[in-house]
């Protein structure tokens, strides 16, 4: 098991990029990094580097430009079950079960689940490790 509390002089985390992105997006640091700004140096900075990792970490999951082999069709943020299936390379079921399970995020359109591009690359680093 990999261990992230690191440090010399004292505790450190070392936080990879995809747990910035998890943080960035649920952790609502966009509030708490303009509230520390000007009142606290170092965590202003440490959030701004976290949001750093994670935009990183965005842009090649999402298959943006800074990735060199981006997704096909990443017009849209927003998936089908078998679109997230395919990108996953698992059956649809497997998918709906997880959405079920609470394992991957989702939202109902239409009697249907759509499902975030950043949620499913989320999903998928987990079910790698």
């Amino acid at each position: 098991m990999t261990r992230y509390l690191v440090g010399v002089d004292g505790p450190a985390v070392l936080v990879p990029a995809r747990v910035a992105a998890i943080l960035e997006r649920h952790g609502n640091l966009t509030e708490l990094r303009v509230r520390t700004r000007g009142i606290d140096p170092v965590a202003a900075e440490v959030l701004e580097d976290l949001r750093s990792a994670a935009m990183s970490w965005r842009g090649s999951a999402a298959g943006t430009e800074s990735d060199t082999s981006p997704e096909p069709g990443t017009g849209c943020e927003w998936l089908s079950a078998g679109e997230a299936a395919g990108l996953a390379g698992i059956s649809d079921s497997a998918i709906r079960k997880a959405i079920r399970e609470g394992r991957l995020p989702a939202v109902q359109v239409g009697g249907r689940h759509r499902i975030n591009r950043e949620d499913l690359a989320h999903f998928k680093a987990a079910r790698a490790a």
